[in-house]
């Protein structure tokens, strides 16, 4: 329609959203789904974070804040970069937004002019190249392989910067894969960053709690304090205390760019939710004893799930090093026949086939930017994860 912004024509859905409520149509119509597109912890908010939420209510805490986040809530996270990463930020270096998202929107659409690059390894979570394309910037991908365990070489990102780029985007552990960048894996990407003062670095750390087998998880910042005045940390409460609607995202940085993003905010949605904020100060300063127990709970359905995947036909299923995805190749079933005939083609020709063969919703590659594979979240019980992949496999041996 004439009316309607031509920026909308540079971004697309978010395709785990429409996967996720794809499944949900089919249920309510009566197919039997399993749905495993949602990258959201079934495990319930804990309790003393819900009474927070419950007392902010009753004692009418329920009024305009700051638009980007209350002081309660910075001094929370400026404590929190300390105490578990050891990074020095002032609460004026903080800033708080309605969820993850919409602390990296509010970075790309305050400091990206058109012919700005960022570059995004791929597979990458859907909306980082919609975000940068919003805001007017040029996404520029660096491919990673299976082989590299999904994670950029040096000599990959040497190769993409530019006098163009401003900005990395880095997410450990991933979404979608599960790959983490441990130490020795991060060092030598912050040398390459250190050459080059134009590019800035936004690090997604929304998984940092969701690790197995020992990973000692580390932040870019944190390695290598010449990066810290260009670098944004992100993080939140949605997986690690599953929060996921409460949405509260946060993050820290530059002064100036804090200051700018917070300028964004206040003309857009303005503060987060009041309640959520109180959630998020119980959150991050009271007990963190459940979060390692929930950790080795999603270790054991990653084993479950690789395990099974393995055993399916045609699929190559790599153990990620945290959150709560795994990201199979399906390059052994592309080129055959579903038993009504069809070809598949793609690995969306795969989901949609799983989808109507089996009730398995998961989400294609290509949504990701890196094909031939698919995506499935393991935040959910292993009953259902075991019914679900044995109904992969079947659909696998079934082609021909």
């Amino acid at each position: 329609m004439a009316f309607i912004a031509s920026s909308l024509a540079r971004i697309k859905p978010s395709p785990t959203i429409a996967v996720t409520q794809k499944a949900a149509e089919l249920k309510a119509a009566g197919r039997d789904v399993i749905g495993l597109g949602a990258g959201e912890p079934d495990f319930p908010t804990p309790d003393n974070i819900k009474a927070a939420g419950i007392r902010a209510i009753e004692t009418n805490d329920t009024k305009y804040t700051a638009p980007d986040g209350t002081p309660a809530l910075k001094k929370a996270i400026a404590a929190k970069f300390k105490r578990e990463n050891g990074l020095d930020y002032t609460p004026d270096q903080v800033h708080v937004a309605s969820g993850g998202k919409q602390v990296i929107y509010n970075a790309m659409m305050a400091t990206l002019n058109p012919g700005d690059e960022v570059i995004i390894p791929a597979p990458y979570w859907v909306s980082y190249p919609d975000i940068v394309l919003l805001a007017g910037g040029t996404p520029v991908f660096i491919e990673t392989t299976l082989d590299s365990g999904f994670k950029v070489t040096p000599e990959q990102l040497e190769a993409a910067i530019t006098d163009k780029t401003k900005w990395i985007i880095l997410n450990s552990p991933s979404n979608p894969t599960g790959a983490a960048y441990a130490h020795d894996d991060l060092k030598p990407l912050t040398e390459v960053l250190v050459k080059h003062p134009q590019v800035w670095v936004l690090t997604d750390d929304m998984y940092e709690h969701i690790t197995f087998d020992g990973f000692e998880f580390v932040t870019p910042a944190e390695i290598e304090p010449a990066l810290y005045p260009r670098t944004l940390t992100v993080n939140g409460v949605s997986k690690a205390y599953s929060m996921t609607g409460w949405r509260i995202g946060y993050a820290a940085g530059d002064t100036a760019l804090i200051k700018a993003m917070a300028k964004i905010q206040s003309q857009s949605t303005s503060n987060p939710c009041s309640i959520s904020q109180a959630a998020a100060v119980e959150a991050l300063n009271g007990p963190q004893d459940f979060i390692a127990p929930r950790a080795e709970r999603f270790k054991e359905r990653r084993d479950l799930v690789v395990s099974m995947l393995n055993q399916a036909k045609g699929l190559k299923c790599p153990s990620p090093e945290g959150a709560f995805y795994v990201y199979p190749s399906c390059a052994g079933v592309i080129g055959k026949k579903t038993p009504d005939g069809k070809v598949i083609e793609s690995d969306g020709d795969f989901a949609a086939y799983l989808l109507e063969a089996e009730g398995v919703a998961v989400v294609q590659g290509a949504a990701f930017g890196l094909s031939p594979y698919f995506r499935i979240s393991y935040a959910t019980s292993e009953e259902v994860l075991t019914e679900a992949c044995t109904r992969i496999q079947r659909a696998c041996a079934a082609l021909l």
